[in-house]
């Protein structure tokens, strides 16, 4: 498994591309309607990826957590599903539902959700503050699928704990990594991925 880093070309302060996208059942979900009142944290992933695999539950916990705090998250999947039958919509529910994903998992079909965020890897975190700029874009934490470090959520809850309190975005932000986002034929990003 090939393992790919955040680009970190959207900057702290730098505003969240806007979007509408549909949710697995053609429900369409506006970035502005999913917007927490203090914060919102933005997850590209899939269904496949084992680095997702690795952080799907705990992220479930997490989102919960997070969402008492005014903070809401959705994931997006943007990965070709023609060429990866697993990330289908019409597995997305079972794969939310099985990680106790209690948030909107859209779908990113034709890519320009990802271009728009310069997203490289599956996860790559975004954590937007109450006017949707850009306070946080890195790694869960450590762990891995091929190391033994524990799944604790500890960069991104540090960040999160920096935003409630109105201190600076944490720095240095590590990237996360993990597969590729898939892309569809002719449609790879002309940014580094």
């Amino acid at each position: 498994m090939a393992e790919v880093t955040s680009t970190f070309q959207l900057k702290t302060g730098d505003s969240a591309p806007a979007f509408s996208l549909p949710d697995a059942e053609g429900r369409q979900h506006h970035l502005a309607d999913l917007a927490g009142r203090k914060g919102t944290l933005i997850i590209f992933a899939c269904n496949h990826c084992p680095f997702v695999v690795q952080l799907a539950e705990t992220i479930g916990h997490f989102a919960k957590d997070i969402s008492e705090s005014g903070i809401s998250t959705l994931a997006i999947n943007s990965n070709d599903i023609a060429r990866y039958p697993a990330d289908a919509p019409e597995k997305m529910p079972a794969f939310a539902d099985e990680s106790g994903w209690q948030f909107p998992y859209l779908l990113d079909e034709d890519q320009q959700v990802a271009h728009a965020y310069h997203a490289a890897c599956t996860p790559d975190f975004y954590l937007f503050d109450h006017d949707l700029k850009l306070v946080y874009a890195g790694q869960f934490d450590a762990a891995r699928p091929n190391n033994d470090k524990p799944l604790t959520g500890a960069d991104l809850r540090q960040a999160i704990e920096a935003l409630l309190v109105g201190e600076p975005p944490l720095s240095p932000q590590l990237p996360s990594s993990g597969c590729s986002i898939k892309w569809k034929p002719g449609n790879e990003p002309s940014y580094p991925a």
